[in-house]
């Protein structure tokens, strides 16, 4: 179902170089906002940490963000070293299609990293993408996210239960 992740993390730091090896994930796409920075905008040392290590284990890295503050997006992917696409206009699939073919890789050896399953989720899954669902990084949030907070928690207590009974 378009709604539910392939997998599930508390935070990015926790996607293990084993974990894609072992589901033949060569790329990640990742998404800014509550995912790797706050509403500050302040990105972890972790996860600069995170993505070095990753990356210098051959997995290529991609921000795909729906803000349209390209400054934004631009300050993280150089902090990080990776490229990026702002404006992603998730989860509709011209974006996901846009940074596949940047990433010369299989839809099933990419996987979208992401806080919002209305977003993130259903894009990668429309795009036939493996999905990781993280939680968000703030409790704050934007106004155009936090309106639909309740209706992913919902979702997510579904999803644990579905877990728990396989």
């Amino acid at each position: 179902m378009f709604l539910y992740p392939n997998a599930y993390f508390e935070k990015v730091e926790d996607i293990t170089i084993q974990f894609l090896i072992k589901n033949k994930i060569k790329a990640l796409i990742l998404d800014v906002d509550n995912t790797l920075i706050d509403k500050t905008e302040k990105l972890s040392q972790d996860i600069i940490d995170w993505a070095k290590n990753l990356k210098g284990q051959g997995v290529k890295l991609y921000i795909l963000s729906n803000t349209n503050r390209k400054k934004k997006v631009e300050k993280i992917a150089e902090k990080l070293e990776i490229p990026f696409h702002y404006f992603g206009m998730k989860p509709l699939k011209r974006g996901f299609n846009k940074v596949k073919k940047e990433l010369k890789e299989e839809s099933s050896r990419i996987a979208v990293v992401g806080d919002q399953i209305f977003t993130d989720i259903i894009g990668g899954n429309r795009s036939k993408m493996f999905t990781i669902l993280v939680e968000p990084i703030n409790e704050k949030e934007y106004w155009y996210t936090a309106w639909k907070r309740p209706i992913e928690n919902k979702i997510k207590e579904n999803m644990k239960k579905q877990d728990n009974k396989n």
